[in-house]
């Protein structure tokens, strides 16, 4: 603004010689203006410090914090334009804002990433541009700050999933609690009777012998097998918000397995597409939970064809006793769980075997939507055959005895665990 000023007064002296002089004497003062703000922002070799602070996790699918640490040594309020090189993975490239430094102080910036693929995300370095006192010279700052952040499966959900089971407040978050029908057979203890137990419990030799009613109590069982298998096939490629229907199995195989070592079960981890890719045995150890991260977490998959025939062979080898298994899987067509079916029954045969798939969210979403002419009535019949579909899947799993969760992408958490609490609740391992 300064320059095109003098500019304008240089062209007016034309016509007015007695502005010539003015017009030096300006263009003098500006140099000698831009001279001290330069000497201001270039005087201290270190006037301004940054650094990134970040866990070196981040979880999969969920809101990250990241903080940007700045230390102004300048003795004035510094405009800046902070600048943050972002993993490829983001997309955007760099993370830009704009800030007023106050003088002699330490201000921290904060900002939210979101991942959606498991693997290794590079930051950069952080730059920032500090402007002079006057806005007539600018300094670029450019601070060593390559950092590698891995990205895990959702440990946020499982953290909070394990923290409401520890205080068995799971059905604020949409799991239900279920009545139990009748009572576990794991014997606990023997206590003197009080109003509202039930009389069906009372031991009578005990109440004989102490001259008062006895009951038993009885508590879940415990150390039972739960065994999350994910499907890594190409019908677990579809995305939906971001992640694909293998990084939401994935995330939920993670809370499901917390969930059952918080219930005293033992729980394990096998992964498969053309064949087993990984098994991890189930336990009941201290470190069992952090093994699973780290198994889900190397996961790596082209989205072949799955072999269910290959997941019976060696689940029958592997897995002797009777177990709860949760199959992560998705089919898209009738005809497709047909061929699996003989597999799935074998399975079923041995264990207790609970088949949970996807509905498709933008098939419902085109179901409800107005047609308003025939090409868009014959879409909305396609999708209604579609969803169709998926509701005979859940009836002949049924039929063949099977357990089935049809479920959205979205709710899969919440809902595997409500599955697997009403199963404990039942008894049916």
């Amino acid at each position: 603004m300064a320059g095109a000023a003098l500019v304008l007064l240089f062209i007016i002296s034309f016509y007015v010689p007695a502005l010539l002089n003015v017009g030096k004497a300006g263009l003098a003062f500006l140099c000698f203006a831009i001279l001290v703000d330069v000497f201001i922002l270039y005087r201290k070799k270190e006037a301004l410090q940054a650094q990134r602070i970040t866990s070196p996790r981040f979880s999969n699918g969920d809101d990250n914090k990241v903080v940007l640490v700045l230390n102004n040594q300048y003795n004035f309020i510094a405009e800046a334009e902070i600048i943050d090189e972002l993993p490829i993975q983001f997309q955007f490239g760099k993370m830009l804002k704009r800030i007023k430094l106050q003088p002699e102080s330490e201000t921290e910036l904060e900002y939210i990433v979101k991942p959606y693929e498991r693997g290794e995300y590079l930051f950069g370095n952080i730059v920032a541009i500090v402007c002079s006192p006057l806005g007539l010279a600018k300094r670029k700052f450019s601070f060593p700050a390559a950092q590698t952040v891995q990205v895990y499966p959702s440990y946020v959900q499982m953290r909070r999933y394990s923290l409401q089971a520890v205080s068995n407040d799971l059905q604020e978050t949409g799991t239900k609690r279920l009545r139990k029908s009748g009572q576990s057979v794991e014997f606990e203890q023997i206590k003197e009777y009080v109003r509202g137990d039930d009389y069906r419990t009372i031991n009578w030799k005990a109440s004989a012998r102490k001259s008062q009613l006895m009951v038993n109590t009885y508590v879940d069982e415990k150390s039972q097998q739960i065994i999350c298998l994910v499907d890594k096939s190409r019908s677990m490629k579809m995305p939906f918000d971001g992640l694909t229907l293998l990084d939401y199995a994935i995330n939920a195989a993670l809370v499901l397995s917390s969930i059952g070592l918080h219930k005293q079960d033992k729980t394990g981890l096998l992964t498969f597409a053309q064949k087993v890719d990984s098994y991890l045995p189930p336990e009941r150890k201290s470190m069992q939970m952090e093994a699973v991260l780290e198994t889900l977490y190397r996961q790596q998959t082209n989205f072949a064809d799955a072999s269910y025939e290959a997941l019976y062979a060696y689940i029958r080898g592997r897995v002797k006793q009777r177990s709860l298994l949760v199959l992560f899987t998705n089919f898209e067509s009738l005809y497709g769980l047909q061929r699996q079916m003989p597999y799935l029954k074998m399975i079923a045969h041995y264990h207790l075997l609970l088949v949970v798939f996807f509905e498709n969210t933008e098939v419902k979403t085109l179901l409800h939507s107005p047609a308003s002419n025939t090409e868009e009535i014959y879409i909305k019949t396609i999708a209604e055959k579609f969803t169709l579909e998926k509701r005979q899947m859940v009836k002949e799993l049924q039929h063949q005895g099977i357990l089935t969760l049809l479920t959205t992408p979205q709710q899969l958490t919440v809902n595997a665990i409500n599955k697997y609490l009403e199963i404990k609740a039942q008894q049916m391992l």
